[in-house]
């Protein structure tokens, strides 16, 4: 063990005597988005919310004290550049690993050196990507030592943390969720990228007009690893010569190529998207709906997954102030089920559409769910008698009068669960209750 932790202070320490005097044309080989990773945090853009003065990661940075922590967000939004700013604002040893790869051997050996080297005074900053992909057992391999403070996790996932990270080890870190980079900010790396001419795409002399700077923003979904990626490619393409090379939107849109999309069918991306895609729907907004119904059908979703959550936006968010939605839904997923991709596509066009635009009333839904409630608490209020079959003799048949309605009681609460909207077809119901319950209009008296 103390061997292994000897080798590792003298690999770090070699490593930090060599890493700034790497041959620049070898450096420059490397990818753009690693040469312009921010070395401070006043270089580090985005993520306001969590290291601006004031706020509670950052104040943990400027105590000089780090706790593990857990940084969850999509790809291309600082994670791991503000890992390991971190870790430079410390002082610490840094070791990396990718959860993909890695198992508990790995994890054991690195804590026998952060072990070794605490006794030296000196911390170690555990960074793991991808966190979420360690089991179980290898998660709560990592639990005594960070509890102890023997190494300090940083965690790195795209994912949820609360679905996939187990409860032990969230509780003993902080977590911290990453935006994707607004269009300003994607705009600023950009821009320091080709002005750089030590660690950016500056010393090849090149423009970039502002036109082109839209498109790899637009391209970019937020993602400034992806941005960087795409300017890297055009600087590289862009030819050579004595004077201002410059960059146009052609250069650009052929750099770009097949537009990214970023969607995981078992992951945030795709629980956000059929949310938006539902709440569009819900809003009354076609133009949305069909914006996210073409997102998923893009990112190879499931259309019988999509077809079964138009069914039920239909049968929750419209119901009866147009039942026809309902119908008409039903049909797409049994169309959808029998014709498939990419015909299918249209069908699921309709009736996205035709849900967005029916009238909207949960009136259906408040109805059972309060029904639901009224019954777990209430227990059973029993049936009214003449409903039964032992007192089938007092119940009075309702198509035997006026308007097919009696006044009788038919369950023992005088609860309403049901309150009809006044939208749709459903002020139509609504009407016609309210006609019917009207006093001075119904008195039992049989058709003649």
């Amino acid at each position: 063990m103390v061997n292994n932790g000897i080798a590792g202070v003298f690999l770090y320490i070699m490593n930090e005597l060599f890493r700034d005097i790497e041959n620049i044309d070898t450096f420059r080989q490397r990818p753009l988005a690693f040469r312009m990773r921010p070395k401070a945090i006043d270089e580090f853009i985005g993520q306001r919310h969590l290291v601006s003065p004031g706020q509670k990661l950052r104040r943990m940075m400027d105590s000089g004290r780090m706790f593990s922590l857990i940084f969850y967000g999509p790809s291309g939004c600082g994670k791991s550049a503000l890992a390991n700013v971190i870790a430079g604002t410390i002082d610490a040893k840094i070791e990396k690993i990718n959860a993909v790869n890695s198992n508990v051997k790995e994890i054991r050996e690195i804590i026998d050196r952060a072990k070794y080297l605490l006794n030296k005074s000196r911390r170690t900053i555990l960074i793991i990507d991808e966190i979420h992909r360690f089991n179980r057992i290898q998660q709560d391999s990592l639990l005594p030592d960070v509890e102890e403070g023997n190494i300090v996790l940083i965690g790195i996932t795209t994912e949820n943390p609360f679905y996939f990270i187990s409860g032990p080890l969230l509780s003993r870190a902080s977590v911290f969720r990453f935006n994707p980079l607004t269009d300003e900010e994607i705009k600023m790396i950009l821009h320091n990228a080709v002005k750089s001419e030590d660690r950016g795409v500056g010393y090849r002399k090149i423009e970039i007009v502002p036109e082109s700077v839209e498109m790899i923003v637009r391209a970019s979904g937020g993602d400034a690893r992806h941005a960087l990626n795409i300017l890297e490619l055009a600087a590289m393409t862009a030819g050579t010569g004595n004077g201002m090379i410059v960059i146009g939107p052609e250069l650009i849109d052929k750099c770009i190529g097949e537009r990214k999309f970023v969607y995981d069918r078992a992951g945030d991306m795709h629980y956000n998207t059929i949310s938006a895609f539902i709440k569009s729907m819900r809003g009354s907004d076609p133009d949305a709906a069909v914006y996210y119904l073409a997102r998923m059908i893009t990112s190879g979703e499931d259309p019988r997954f999509i077809a079964r959550r138009i069914a039920i936006c239909a049968s929750e968010d419209v119901g009866n102030a147009d039942p026809q939605a309902l119908l008409l839904a039903n049909a797409a997923l049994n169309a959808v089920e029998y014709i498939g991709m990419p015909e299918a596509m249209i069908i699921l066009s309709q009736a996205a559409i035709y849900v967005s635009c029916a009238p909207k009333s949960n009136s259906s839904c408040l109805a059972v769910n309060k029904a639901m409630k009224f019954v777990e608490e209430s227990g059973d209020p029993g049936i009214p008698e003449h409903l039964t079959k032992a007192g089938a003799d007092s119940y009075i048949y309702p198509h035997d009068h006026k308007y097919g309605y009696v006044r009788q009681r038919y369950m023992n609460t005088d609860e309403i669960f049901y309150s009809p909207r006044s939208r749709g077809h459903e002020k139509y119901m609504k009407k016609y209750l309210d006609f019917i319950k009207r006093s001075d209009v119904i008195k039992n008296d049989k058709q003649h």
